[in-house]
């Protein structure tokens, strides 16, 4: 339980300090009061110094189990408070736990959940917290908790594929790395005396000039790197620029069409989760467009916004720029006609998923012989700008 550090005037006139354990620094005053303090200042550990809530992190997976917990004790008829304390008992993370406790004080003061949750921004992302309130307005919080712990289940498996299907490429890239960084360091050197007087075509002198370089500016590689990182990251962070490599990286073959299609998974779960849980469309597609890490994709459902609220059809403004293909949209149209879109949604998204692990899975096969390829090409280039002075110098001696 948080701990609060209070300075009080107590009814006799005297100033005092000391801690207090309570839920919130509101129940924490009340306990004050009910032992005749008037508090001058308090302060705790869940608050910072300007009275909001620490930032936390809290992994995915864990909050997804908190929703599955929640459901289940609500769904078994346990009320929101006794349900909340049950999960406190019962959470191992202390971060998570500690979460828990200020979440039950404000829910125990009288707040709705969603606005305690709307409090901490950083854990509970505004899609969450939008499905939380249809289902506090209609009374079915179970089904919400239940759809997005399922729905946080299924990004967390597609992440982990993609992240596990790029470990081997990424020891690849690593691996040949170190190895030409380390011969230009060390086995490069040891030619430079046999090879003095000889004379060395480009390959041989530009291999010799990098280990030269290498060796002795090495203290400027690290600089350059971290620079070259930053000058990296800011242009990641520029939106024009964040917009051109994502056009490049969509005409990549097998990788483009990877890219596309997880982002048209991402729109169609969420947007299909929220429409099967309460949220309204409008509100629905504004979460959705900001969630689907893509700026293509983004573009067209704000399009897509603004022609529904103006009374229009969702599918008209998504088949700009062919980034859906025809048989989703046809398919999102028909949705749209029998007023099925949040059923046809997810069920376009588990399709799509499935046809998404495919183009993964051969994205990785391509990125795997690329990269050998770039590593035998490294390796070769260090054995001919090494043997082609030798066999220069042979042929010379032979001549003789």
């Amino acid at each position: 339980m948080p701990r609060f550090t209070y300075t009080a005037i107590s009814e006799a006139g005297t100033q005092t300090s000391g801690s207090i354990e309570a839920d919130s620094q509101p129940a924490a005053l009340r306990a004050l009061a009910e032992r005749k303090l008037y508090p001058l200042s308090i302060q705790g550990d869940s608050a910072t110094s300007d009275g909001k809530p620490k930032t936390r992190r809290v992994k995915a997976a864990d909050l997804g189990m908190l929703y599955s917990q929640l459901a289940d004790l609500l769904g078994s008829g346990v009320p929101l408070l006794r349900s909340l304390d049950s999960l406190i008992k019962s959470t191992v993370n202390p971060s998570l736990k500690s979460l828990l406790r200020e979440i039950r004080g404000s829910v125990s003061e009288g707040q709705s959940l969603t606005d305690t949750l709307r409090q901490y921004p950083d854990v509970f992302p505004v899609l969450h917290t939008a499905m939380i309130q249809a289902g506090e307005r209609a009374a079915f919080m179970e089904e919400v908790l239940r759809s997005l712990s399922g729905f946080i289940e299924r990004f967390e498996e597609l992440r982990s594929k993609v992240m596990g299907a790029l470990i081997y490429p990424a020891l690849l890239a690593t691996l040949g790395t170190v190895v030409m960084v380390a011969a230009l360091i060390f086995f490069v050197p040891k030619f430079e005396p046999l090879l003095a007087a000889t004379k060395k075509p480009l390959p041989s002198e530009l291999l010799f000039g990098a280990s030269w370089a290498l060796r002795n500016y090495w203290y400027l590689v690290l600089p350059f790197f971290a620079v070259a990182g930053f000058g990296l990251w800011s242009a990641l962070h520029n939106e024009k620029h964040r917009r051109k490599l994502e056009e490049f990286q969509l005409r990549i073959p097998v990788v483009g069409s990877a890219l596309r299609l997880l982002a048209i998974t991402r729109f169609c779960r969420i947007l299909g989760t929220m429409l099967a849980n309460g949220v309204p469309l409008l509100q629905a597609l504004k979460i959705s467009k900001d969630a689907t890490g893509s700026h293509i994709l983004a573009d067209r459902i704000a399009e897509a916004t603004e022609s529904v609220r103006d009374g229009k059809r969702l599918s008209e403004p998504l088949s700009v720029g062919g980034f859906i293909p025809e048989q989703i949209l046809a398919m999102i149209t028909v949705a749209e006609e029998s007023n099925k879109l949040h059923e046809v949604l997810v069920q376009i998204a588990d399709t799509v998923e499935r046809r998404t692990n495919r183009q993964v899975d051969q994205a990785v096969r391509l990125i795997e012989p690329v990269i050998l390829c770039a590593v035998a090409a490294a390796i070769g280039f260090l054995a001919l700008g090494l043997l082609l002075p030798i066999f220069t110098m042979a042929s010379a001696l032979g001549s003789k």
